[in-house]
């Protein structure tokens, strides 16, 4: 958490509370997740804050995952999780979940039902939903509601014990149903599920609600500041309710607003069905918001928790334009990316003029922006690969690059000068001839020639074959949740384009994944884990500058 800035309103709340001697001056945060999916970028912020308070204000962080739903919980998901906060560089105090609590938070129910506070329900969701009237008019009381202690207690725990069906009965807490507040019109605390759960087995047949199990949670482990999100602004009186007439440790809850970022979804159930119907590879495919796509795609932690610090913490729900994030990509790789030149769609250019079977090794600098970055060598021949966009058969007076009695500068190499061509029957330019200026080489020019285009090739003779995915946007709205109708009919058809046969500099074929580089001119890219020795992958991180705000640009 920078120093230079001022506090934002949680830092301000720690602050007055530690001044205070409120819990004795100690931090106490929790990141809660629900292991029922991959974490997005949104949890990132969630991540990014509870874990810097605690390092800001030499305080602690629990990780507890909010396991109370076993239909949708998976350890690959505990794990992925936590594999996400590592990589993101912080580690938890204590890793719980509240399936520790179980037995915990159903004695607390039991309390409340001998206090009145809680009974068990016989309607069903419909008939509930109903009887909780609206926002303006008066809920009514379901013939439940009346039952004695002792009815209760005994229906409660053949509840547990498994004598009713899913659905059959819940157990309710009796708040106020004239409330404005719909969550305090006696609010679900538990339901059945006849479940397998991936940490207590089949010990449990009915779970928590998340708004009874997650203040409880909190209380019992001394959480001194629960951070929410906005959303969970309705709840805090359900959730300062039960800790007060439970008269356990007040946790104290807080919300912020989440993270919202264009072009993508944040909803984790839309996610999933993104995932299981196909429309990307999986929940680590480098066009989802999630970390692990993220990682994937090429994104360092330095980036995401960047971005978290530019966005700040608010009050108010707001949209993050995702060029904020490439900016922070491109800022951080521009430093630390080694430049290295690969030809995505390549044509042959053959130097006519330089002998045929010679070969000449040329030095290239790795980073212009790293005094230590050293150097590399590049073979250099006469049969070249260069972009079939870097040269013209026409080329207007402003293109600067090769066409036929066009010079150009090949980048640590010569200046050439197009001659002619040779097309197929399709009329498809399938080789270049150029000749050579000998006495300019790069480095040690002594031809006197300026000229305003270089060009990146690699030696056809030496280059590696590479498979390229360019990503982009996985949608074409800007917000897609807003949009009427399905969301999935606005995804972006090219999203992915695979380039199965790019030519790369040799050295890229030992390249390990998750290793980073500029291509020359072309963004920065990031190898694949589906690499192998002889076949490298890269995955586009990001252009080398924002294409999308020209676009915008040019439609207002």
């Amino acid at each position: 958490m920078s120093e230079e800035r001022s506090l934002n309103f949680i830092e301000q709340i720690v602050e007055e509370d530690i001044a205070n001697g409120v819990n004795d001056g100690r931090v106490l945060t929790r990141f809660p997740p629900e292991p029922n999916g991959y974490l997005h970028i949104g949890h990132a912020k969630s991540i990014v804050l509870n874990f810097g308070l605690a390092q800001k204000y030499n305080g602690k962080t629990n990780l507890r995952f909010d396991d109370t739903n076993p239909v949708t919980e998976d350890t690959e998901y505990v794990e992925s999780i936590k594999e996400d906060i590592r990589w993101l560089g912080f580690e938890w105090e204590k890793e719980l979940y509240a399936s520790d609590y179980f037995e915990q938070l159903y004695a607390f129910a039991v309390k409340l039902i001998e206090k009145g506070l809680a009974y068990v329900e016989d309607a069903t969701a419909e008939q509930i939903a109903a009887a909780k009237g609206t926002p303006t008019v008066p809920g009514t009381p379901t013939p439940a509601r009346s039952r004695s202690v002792a009815e209760n207690l005994d229906l409660f725990a053949r509840m547990r014990a498994g004598e009713f069906k899913d659905g059959e009965k819940t157990l309710r807490a009796k708040g106020d149903l004239a409330a404005p507040n719909m969550h305090m019109r006696d609010p679900l605390m538990y339901r059945i599920k006849h479940a397998h759960h991936h940490r207590t087995g089949d010990k449990w047949c009915i779970y928590p609600m998340y708004d009874f199990a997650h203040g409880q949670s909190d209380s019992i482990e001394n959480i001194t500041h629960s951070i929410c999100t906005l959303e969970f602004i309705p709840h805090r009186p359900l959730y300062d309710w039960f800790i007060k007439e439970l008269d356990i440790f007040p946790s104290r809850q807080y919300e912020f607003a989440r993270l919202n970022l264009t072009y993508t979804v944040m909803s984790k159930r839309k996610l999933k069905q993104l995932v299981e119907e196909g429309h990307v590879r999986g929940w680590d495919d480098p066009r989802m918001p999630t970390i692990s796509g993220l990682r994937r795609r090429g994104y360092t932690a330095a980036s995401i928790r960047m971005l978290c610090e530019r966005v700040g913490v608010q009050k108010r729900d707001n949209m993050i334009e995702l060029g904020l994030l490439e900016f922070c990509i491109r800022e951080e790789l521009n430093k630390t990316a080694n430049r290295v030149m690969a030809v995505l769609d390549p044509v042959k250019l053959v130097i006519t003029n330089y002998p045929e079977g010679q070969v000449e090794e040329l030095t290239a600098e790795n980073n212009p922006e790293d005094e230590n970055g050293g150097t590399r060598t590049l073979h250099f021949s006469n049969t070249l690969y260069i972009e079939r966009e870097d040269f013209m058969e026409n080329p207007p007076k402003k293109f600067f690059r090769l066409g036929p009695g066009n010079m150009v500068r090949l980048k640590n190499a010569y200046i050439i000068k197009g001659e002619s061509f040779d097309k197929d029957a399709d009329g498809n330019i399938t080789t270049i001839y150029a000749s050579y200026l000998p006495e300019s080489k790069s480095g040690g020019d002594q031809s006197g020639l300026t000229v305003k285009g270089t060009i990146h090739w690699v030696s056809a003779a030496h280059a590696a074959t590479a498979e390229v995915r360019i990503y982009d946007r996985l949608f074409t709205a800007e917000n897609p949740a807003a949009e009427e109708g399905d969301f999935k009919s606005l995804i972006n058809p090219d999203s992915l384009q695979v380039i199965e046969k790019a030519f790369v500099e040799p050295g890229l074929l030992q390249a390990k994944p998750g290793e980073r580089f500029q291509f020359l001119r072309k963004g920065y890219f990031s190898v694949d884990p589906d690499s192998t020795p002889e076949k490298v992958v890269f995955n586009r991180t990001v252009t080398l500058k924002d294409a999308w705000a020209k676009e915008s640009a040019k439609g207002k």
